[in-house]
């Protein structure tokens, strides 16, 4: 592993992951040369034991969070039990397969300049299509208008900037980097508090990658490194309460970005737009 003498890790994330999670773990031997400890953060599923077994014999180290608090809280809990010489940590969903140094390549691209706060890959689908993993941050111009017309008029500008910004072609500096797969520096992530667990899903890597943007550090988009996006069936079956929580937690987020008093009516007409599309989305 080159970039610095800092050991690396990886962490990820399971809900009765059991379907994805030996395909993820073989993928993080081979991410990177050197040695890199795994840290499977478990949020309190039935099929704990299960994946107990699977994350011990990829020789990875298995935490119980102890309750579903959700994805960011998970990942604050397992960072928080790394030893301080670990200084790259690579979160990922479970539900990725890692290609070979795709690690050591975003580490590299971060080591070669202190003001990269985070990499991510290059994200694709199973199909080879490439995932929009670099975005910029939301506006509540785009919030707005995504919410109002998604349903109505599904090519309106604001939703197609919402859901796909940016050219994936090239290394590139991002608003955020899709927390499937990121590499954040340990110290960046310390100092930030890590993800903001009020999130209990979607939304919390928005909010890390504008925090970071805030901080004075940039999110950079590395194409060298590629991981592949799976998916799984963890959260097959409650569409709906997933759904909820992408809609809270988009309304969350842009309203503590654009917090000044005098913008609450937008605020009100977002989280009335917001609502409005969550059921009827629901009713589809």
């Amino acid at each position: 592993m080159s970039g610095g003498s800092a050991r690396a890790a990886i962490v990820t994330v399971t809900y009765d992951s059991v379907d994805v999670l030996p395909a993820f773990l073989a993928s993080t031997q081979d991410a990177s040369a050197g040695r890199v400890e795994v840290v499977v953060a478990d949020n309190d599923s039935a099929t704990a034991d299960e994946l107990r077994q699977i994350t011990e014999a990829a020789s990875a180290r298995f935490y119980a969070v102890g309750a579903n608090r959700g994805y960011g809280t998970a990942v604050n809990r397992a960072v928080a039990t790394l030893d301080p010489d670990v200084g790259w940590v690579l979160v990922s969903n479970p539900d990725v397969v890692l290609e070979p140094l795709a690690l050591d390549r975003m580490i590299d691209t971060a080591a070669a300049d202190p003001s990269i706060g985070a990499v991510g890959p290059r994200l694709l689908e199973p199909s080879g299509e490439v995932y929009p993993s670099a975005r910029a941050v939301p506006s509540l111009r785009t919030g707005l208008g995504h919410a109002l017309f998604a349903n109505v008029w599904t090519s309106n500008p604001w939703t197609k900037r919402y859901r796909q910004d940016g050219d994936h072609s090239g290394r590139r500096d991002a608003g955020w980097l899709s927390g499937a797969c990121v590499l954040v520096r340990r110290d960046v992530f310390d100092r930030l508090g890590g993800f903001d667990e009020d999130y209990f899903m979607y939304f919390e890597d928005v909010d890390l990658g504008w925090r970071i943007g805030r901080a004075g550090l940039r999110n950079v988009y590395e194409p060298a490194a590629t991981a592949i996006h799976i998916g799984g069936t963890a959260t097959q079956g409650s569409s709906d309460r997933m759904r909820r929580a992408h809609h809270h937690s988009a309304y969350r987020f842009l309203a503590q970005k654009y917090a000044a008093w005098w913008l609450w009516p937008l605020r009100a007409v977002l989280r009335v737009a917001l609502a409005v599309r969550a059921r009827a989305t629901h009713t589809r």
